[in-house]
């Protein structure tokens, strides 16, 4: 099956269908979900390698080489349809620059630079509480998540930042934990990774972007609703959990802890074959658990209209929202089997992506301690 099919563009990344593994198929993803395509997505795809550039986030060489076949911003371009074309791009630039971070946190767990990480962490706390003063940070890494959060701060006002911040600091917690128990050997329990997946994975800060979306800050009756709520939950457990499932052997290779598969291995006592089974049969309930979700939801928004202008307003909002927590399925699903960054088995070394480039990560780390 294309995985364009019902696209809202007519420029398509990619015009050969996906084949997908058996073992990671969802076939009610595939026959009811259609990914749909926000028509700026050529340009942003020109934007985020210009982008990823100028933020030195990975040498110009390998910008040419694979920042078209990882496909960060097809991932993007299929989750927030209706954005305005600046919000996207930024969002697309946060997202570019998570992969880079969740690479540095990778390379600096393997080799123990623990003063490193801690400084980079420290930067990324600040500069979520001021971005503009870290913009010209000498850590990319800092200086393109200020970028990042400066320019996401412009759409909504000073409460939907607030909150964002309030989301987005446990995200860099859970990745100094998860840094901490790599340098032990501590494999988190099921119920544990469960709990800092939704972290790590930023659960609620892609929520939250749903709102500059739809062009409106959401009221706490409304995102507090428990059926909005589950809406959510799903959507986010689905895509970090067929993340672990897509990921599983990239993660094995590079002797990483923390991958829902992993943890039924070494707590479970599962072999992983099991494991690949049980991750699946999970983010399949995930889909099941949104479609009971989003029907409440869908009813939730037409009762909010009332009749009036305001609230019509603000049922169309709720309505953007669900919709596009829907567009996660789809694209998260299809990028897994698009995207080069997890193709292991054509690495020439297994245990290090050929798009990361140990010589300049170890730079940008000691220019941050001068």
């Amino acid at each position: 099956m294309p995985a364009y099919s019902g696209s809202t563009s007519q420029t398509q990344p990619h015009s050969q269908a996906v084949t997908v593994p058996p073992a990671f198929a969802v076939p009610v993803i595939e026959a009811t979900f259609p990914r749909r395509l926000h028509p700026y997505w050529p340009q942003l795809q020109e934007k985020s390698r210009t982008w990823l550039r100028e933020m030195r986030l990975m040498p110009p060489d390998k910008v040419e080489r694979y920042a078209d076949s990882l496909c960060y911003t097809d991932l993007v371009a299929g989750y927030y349809i209706g954005a305005p074309d600046e919000l996207l791009t930024a969002i697309a630039d946060l997202s570019s620059w998570f992969f880079a971070w969740d690479d540095r946190h990778d390379r600096d767990s393997v080799h123990g630079r623990a003063a490193h990480w801690r400084l980079l962490c420290r930067g990324l706390h600040d500069a979520l509480d001021a971005p503009h003063e870290y913009l010209r940070h000498r850590d990319p890494l800092v200086a393109g998540f200020a970028d990042c959060v400066r320019r996401l701060y412009s759409f909504l006002g000073p409460s939907w930042n607030a909150r964002f911040a309030r989301h987005f600091h446990p995200v860099i917690d859970a990745y100094d934990q998860e840094f901490r128990n790599r340098r032990d050997g501590v494999v988190p329990t099921v119920a544990t990774y469960v709990e800092l997946r939704r972290l790590t994975f930023a659960h609620w800060a892609w929520i939250d972007l749903l709102e500059p979306t739809a062009r409106r800050e959401l009221p706490d009756a409304v995102r507090k609703h428990p059926a909005y709520r589950r809406a959510a939950l799903a959507t986010q457990d689905f895509s970090a959990w067929y993340n672990d499932l897509c990921s599983l052997p990239k993660e094995l290779a590079g002797d990483e802890l923390h991958n829902l598969g992993i943890s039924l291995i070494h707590h479970e006592g599962l072999t992983l074959e099991e494991a690949v089974r049980e991750v699946h049969r999970r983010v399949t309930q995930c889909v099941t658990n949104f479609l009971e979700a989003e029907e409440e939801v869908l009813l939730f928004a037409r009762n909010l209209s009332g009749g009036t202008a305001c609230g019509k307003g603000l049922a169309e909002a709720v309505e953007s929202c669900v919709g596009n927590m829907r567009n996660w399925f789809s694209s998260v699903y299809w990028f897994h089997h698009e995207s080069g960054r997890y193709r292991v088995d054509s690495w020439d070394d297994r245990s290090m992506p050929p798009y990361v480039t140990e010589d300049v990560l170890a730079e940008n780390e000691l220019v941050g301690e001068e």
